[in-house]
């Protein structure tokens, strides 16, 4: 057992005056002491040598602490690690989960590295049965993608692949996040369910095979007197070749014939990403991904991994899940509950439909490490690494130093087309787009929660009942037993006559809605705001961008993209209006049904809001002017914003930072300034003058002529060049921007608790046992009021959970579980374990420790 000692000491100092700075100071001590009984006081004055202490520095210095950073593309992460320790590059932007890689790094004393634990691999399957040429691709059968998961080792992949730098995964949920812990029990029976059992999935796919007409002929599959081809498209960059060749070995084992197509994400993502899966370029890719901040909400992961409501891509178009799973997925993604437990209840229905469909089948959840020169620093996010930081350019800084130049390597550069409507996802690519952006409230790196930015204050009003929490006092909560919506509140879009629907135009009865959000902006916005062209930021940017959300799935609007109508029609079942209420200061009114636990995630709910500079711009940001050229280029048919689109007309995709399509906009450009054009004009015309229209366009051809590329943003640093070809982006620091330097400087490491688990080894059946749990932060107790949760499962010797419960606080940072004689009296006998979850406030990382017991008849 752990003994907890506390000393006392009879010597009681119990005030000191300075009164000097620094030098040899006389110090005036009052001294308590106890003498047979007696208390005596006496004050006396000594002279001691005290350090100055050094004046708090007074910054100065607005936007980025640095002045020019220049990424450069490294797809090797051993190589990056060569390049540091030589000087070539400052900072490698991706989290490493390789065992060897990392050991260098521990050892290296000029390095060092953050740790996160938001990268996670799957295997993504082309969910198309009968490919265009007519052969059979198994995984357009569900049972088979299921049979999948018994395939696959995942503990060998952690333990040998990984070198131990991850942890086995079975589902959507992520291990950085609350609901890891609010479903443990469910997520514990699908690890036992969907254990390795090769004998199983060889059974299962062989008479599902059989079912679809497929004969195994001297050990091979064939179909139609052809043999069965899978096409594995396996990344090279990192422990993904491994995994794929280990896939294809298991494959192989069982009668299929693999054809291995290695390629870097660049490369593949020309398959997977922007071909008709039909066309069967691949059969199965070995996924990553990374969340890019700690997930508070994974109750929308799986309308986007299972769904064609994630992404407007061809392999997402043709995902087709069962009616079931589709309608739990929606009601999940659309807030379609009115308490945490009709949410937990969908949750726990959705996990097994989702292992069911099985459209991708998860492998592993890593704890990667980012690695950089020492004396460089930046707030790293908990989940989403140095590559998936928001806060990257508000705080990337030397030691020391203001100013200076920072080399960032990266595996891949300009992977896919930008444009902020439907271009690049790809965390690479996001990385620039972050440092180049603005936003209206940034994600708390080690909670998820939104920290304002531009925004004053907010105020989120909920229907009576909903399960909504508040954390943070710039935000305000309050329930109220109904909420109307404004009848002139804009909820939806006339394409034909370019102008509003109100809510009273497009709701017979008036309108009520769950959730009112309110967002007040700074006093000085939009006037302290410029994008990076030199044009002024305006109220027309965040109205185009809401107007942009509703146009391109409108049949009547020349930007019609029907890759876009799923999601579009999904959002529409909860979104019931907005308004612009004040502009001085700038006030914003949001109507939904849809909901997030947190009033503070709320808030970001409003994709007007400036979250990315304008509205429906999840892919980087947009001003209203820069938008033109290519909204003019796609009316006219010579390009699009999306990849489905752009294939179905046969032209490129919309890159705003290289590529032909520049051209078409520069000319598209000149025509707009010589007609003074004013999108969407019945409505916009009321918030851009022709001298407004004229003043951006002729800012943003210079800005084409100077940089090369139509991208803006209002963020910290602004695009300098792009050159595709050498794989290099230079950023430099925007001097306009208005925030001081050191804002947010105050995120440093992550208090993410340590556990340790004590108890008796060995509890007889029937008696009752009591563990300890200790929590703690750098050898300290942890402070209860900051702690989440502590909660303990048991696992029986069989591996079934048999009891759940929080743990009993007795002290800060000291639990005691007590288990009860009719749970251990239920236990068999052999090695039990207690697996005890503890999740902190200020830092939402579900940590586990486990302790084994015996149990004794």
């Amino acid at each position: 057992m752990r003994k907890r000692l506390i000393i006392l000491f009879s010597l009681l100092i119990t005030g000191a005056m300075i009164l000097s700075a620094c030098g040899t100071d006389t110090v005036v001590e009052t001294v308590i002491v106890e003498v047979e009984g007696e208390t005596i006081t006496e004050i006396v004055e000594v002279e001691v040598e005290v350090e100055a202490q050094p004046e708090a520095e007074v910054v100065t210095r607005t936007g980025a602490w640095i002045d020019t950073v220049i990424f450069v593309e490294e797809p090797s992460s051993d190589s990056a690690v060569t390049r540091l320790a030589a000087g070539d590059i400052d900072l490698y932007a991706y989290s490493i989960s390789e065992a060897p890689i990392a050991e260098r790094i521990y050892a290296a004393d000029d390095l060092s590295y953050y740790t996160s634990y938001g990268s996670y691999n799957e295997i993504t399957f082309n969910p198309v049965l009968e490919l265009e040429d007519g052969s059979l691709n198994p995984f357009g059968d569900p049972q088979i993608r299921e049979a999948m998961n018994w395939l696959v080792d995942r503990d060998y992949i952690c333990q040998e692949i990984s070198g131990g730098m991850a942890v086995p995964r079975y589902t959507a949920i992520n291990l950085a996040s609350s609901d890891r812990a609010l479903l443990a029990d469910i997520i514990a029976e699908m690890e036992i369910q969907y254990a390795y059992n090769p004998e199983k999935a060889e059974e299962v796919i062989s008479a599902r095979m059989v079912a679809l007409g497929a004969e195994l002929v001297d050990g091979v599959w064939t179909h139609n007197g052809e043999v069965v081809e899978i096409i594995g498209l396996i990344r090279v960059e990192d422990e993904r070749l491994e995994i794929g060749d280990y896939l294809s070995n298991q494959l192989e084992d069982i009668g299929f014939t693999v054809v291995r197509d290695y390629k870097t994400s660049a490369e593949a993502s020309t398959c997977w990403i922007s071909q008709e899966p039909s066309s069967g370029c691949f059969s199965f890719y070995t996924g990553g991904w990374v969340s890019t901040v700690i997930s508070r909400d994974e109750a929308t992961n799986f309308a986007f991994f299972y769904t064609p409501l994630g992404y407007g891509v061809p392999l997402w178009l043709a995902l087709e899940p069962s009616d079931e799973f589709f309608a739990v997925a929606d009601a999940l993604n659309n807030s379609a509950f009115d308490t945490y437990d009709e949410r937990t209840a969908l949750l726990k229905e959705a996990i097994p439909l989702s292992m069911e469909d099985s459209a991708r089948i998860w492998l592993k959840d890593d704890t990667g490490i980012a690695t950089q020169r020492a004396d460089l620093s930046l707030a790293a996010d908990l989940s989403g690494s140095t590559y998936g930081a928001t806060l990257w350019p508000h705080t990337l800084k030397y030691d020391g130093q203001v100013g200076g130049e920072v080399t960032i390597g990266m595996p891949s550069l300009m992977t896919q087309a930008w444009n902020p409507i439907a271009g690049s996802n790809w965390v690479y690519d996001m990385l620039h787009m972050r440092g180049a952006k603005g936003n209206a409230v940034i994600p708390d790196p080690f909670t998820g929660l939104a920290q304002p930015q531009r925004l004053e204050s907010a105020e989120v009003y909920a229907q009576t009942g909903l399960p909504i929490g508040v954390t943070l006092d710039w935000v305000t909560l309050e329930f109220e037993d109904e909420i109307a919506v404004p009848a002139d509140a804009w909820s939806d879009w006339d394409a034909v006559n370019q102008v509003w629907i109100t809510a009273g135009e497009r709701f017979e009865e008036p309108a009520t809605a769950k959730t009112k959000v309110v967002m007040t902006y700074e006093a000085d916005f939009p006037a302290n705001t410029t994008w990076h062209d030199g044009s002024p930021f305006t109220t027309a940017d965040m109205v185009m961008g809401m107007i942009m959300a509703f146009d391109i799935s409108k049949e009547d609007s020349p930007l019609y993209d029907e890759s876009t109508v799923p999601a579009f029609t999904s959002f529409m079942t909860s979104f019931k209006g907005w308004q612009i209420v004040s502009t001085d200061p700038v006030v914003v009114e949001y109507y939904t049904d849809a909901y997030a636990l947190d009033a503070e995630l709320n808030i970001t709910n409003f994709r007007a809001a400036f979250p990315n500079e304008g509205g429906l711009y999840d892919q980087g940001s947009a001003a209203w002017h820069n938008l033109v050229p290519a909204w003019l280029a796609e009316a006219n048919g010579e390009m699009a914003f999306s990849d489905d689109k752009a294939a179905s007309l046969e032209v490129d995709q919309t890159n705003y930072l290289a590529g032909p399509t520049i051209e078409i906009m520069k000319t598209k450009l000149d025509e707009a300034l010589e007609s003074v054009y004013i999108p969407y004009e019945p409505t916009l015309g009321a918030y851009i003058t022709a001298d407004e229209a004229t003043a951006r366009y002729e800012n943003l051809k210079t800005w084409v002529d100077r940089t090369g590329h139509v991208y803006l943003g209002t963020g910290l640093f602004y695009i300098q060049k792009a050159f595709p070809v050498e794989g290099t982006i230079i950023m430099q620091r925007n001097p306009n921007h208005p925030d001081m330097a050191d804002k947010w400087s105050q995120f440093a490491s992550a208090p993410i608790p340590d556990v340790l688990v004590d108890g008796p080894g060995e509890v007889a059946a029937g008696d009752e046992a009591t563990f300890d749990v200790f929590v703690e932060f750098q050898g300290a107790p942890y402070v209860n009021a900051d702690l989440g949760m502590v909660t303990y499962l048991v696992f029986d010797a069989t591996g079934a959970l048999v009891s759940k419960g929080d743990a009993e606080a007795v002290e800060d940072g000291y639990f005691q579980i007590l288990l009860g004689s009719d749970v251990t009296a239920g236990l068999t006998a052999g090695s039990n374990k207690l697996a005890v979850i503890a999740v902190s406030k200020n830092a939402l990382l579900p940590v586990m420790a486990t302790f084994e017991f015996v149990s004794t008849e």
